[in-house]
């Protein structure tokens, strides 16, 4: 039995154009998002046929494989909700997400700054990867981080609440090769409704994490 499904999108495939095309959100989502889901669950069920047989040979491209695809089923299903056709702009108080806005400016030390900072980071990922703004535990602050692939070079215990796809299947058949021009045409589809509850809801949560005895 399947552990993980694909969602469903919060909308139709037009609905962020014309800064991502129906056509790119419609592979996206069902092929290539699709694609992460499947191989979480064919990787689970290899790890069970593992234990089952006591057998470990592949057990590290194993849980290199659960780490790929369940993180790039993670990061996809946050990355739709991410955006709205009616987003952009900036978090602000009378928008009714000013704890957001408060601790981007705390985080980063404007708004301008930080939009700078992540931008930067997703355009410039080497290879396939992402840009994501973070809720960092340890200290109560935002973090901006560069993963790799789906999984890498991330800090352990940080909560994505904004994330920027940079693989190449997110833009290439709109932007071609001008990752920069689709990471800036992503700012006008941001829906900071739902990163600013993805924010509220990490810094409930964050007191569950054991940092120390």
């Amino acid at each position: 039995m399947a552990i993980y499904t694909l969602p469903e999108l919060p909308y139709d495939y037009s609905a962020l154009a014309p800064v991502i095309s129906p056509e790119i959100i419609e592979l996206h989502h069902d092929k290539h998002h699709a694609a992460y889901v499947k191989g979480a669950n064919d990787t689970v069920e290899q790890l069970a046929e593992a234990r089952d047989k006591d057998q470990w040979g592949a057990i590290n491209g194993l849980e290199k494989n659960l780490a790929f695809h369940l993180s790039g089923h993670i990061l996809h299903s946050i990355y739709w909700h991410n955006m709205t056709g009616e987003g952009g702009g900036e978090p602000l108080d009378k928008d009714g997400v000013g704890d957001l806005a408060d601790a981007i400016t705390e985080s980063f030390g404007s708004f301008a700054k930080f939009k700078a900072h992540l931008t930067k980071a997703a355009a410039t990922t080497q290879g396939s990867g992402w840009g994501v703004l973070a809720y960092e535990p340890v200290s109560g602050r935002l973090v901006v981080e560069q993963v790799y692939d789906h999984q890498g070079n991330v800090g352990q215990g940080s909560v994505p609440i904004l994330v920027f796809d940079a693989w190449e299947h997110a833009f290439y058949l709109q932007y071609k090769n001008q990752k920069v021009d689709f990471i800036e045409a992503m700012w006008q589809v941001v829906n900071w409704q739902d990163v600013a509850k993805r924010y509220r809801s990490a810094t409930e949560r964050a007191g569950n994490l054991l940092l120390a005895p």
